[in-house]
């Protein structure tokens, strides 16, 4: 079974961008789309050049923002300022 084939453009574009976020964990993208980290590297191995995809993999292993469970106290929000309008997978209208 292929989990992204229900995802759309706008959805693979947000979850790549959140994979490239230093403090969104990807439990927050499970929450948010439903795909475990394996599945987000998946994804990403998948939509990225394999250079890029490679940089991505090694800035992102043993980054402990990236995990909730190893987080400090002093990391306490995952959103960015430009996620303020996205909400479980729903893209606010842009006015």
């Amino acid at each position: 079974m292929n989990p992204f084939k229900n995802l759309n453009e706008a959805e693979i574009d947000r979850i790549i961008e959140m994979a490239w976020e230093d403090r969104t964990p990807f439990e927050a993208i499970e929450t948010q789309f439903g795909l475990s980290e394996s599945q987000v590297i998946d994804l990403m191995r998948r939509e990225m050049h394999p250079r890029n995809w490679r940089k991505w993999r090694a800035r992102v292993q043993g980054r402990k923002t990236k995990h909730q469970e190893l987080r400090g106290d002093e990391v306490t929000r995952f959103k960015c300022n430009r996620q303020r309008r996205i909400s479980m997978n729903g893209i606010a209208k842009r006015s």
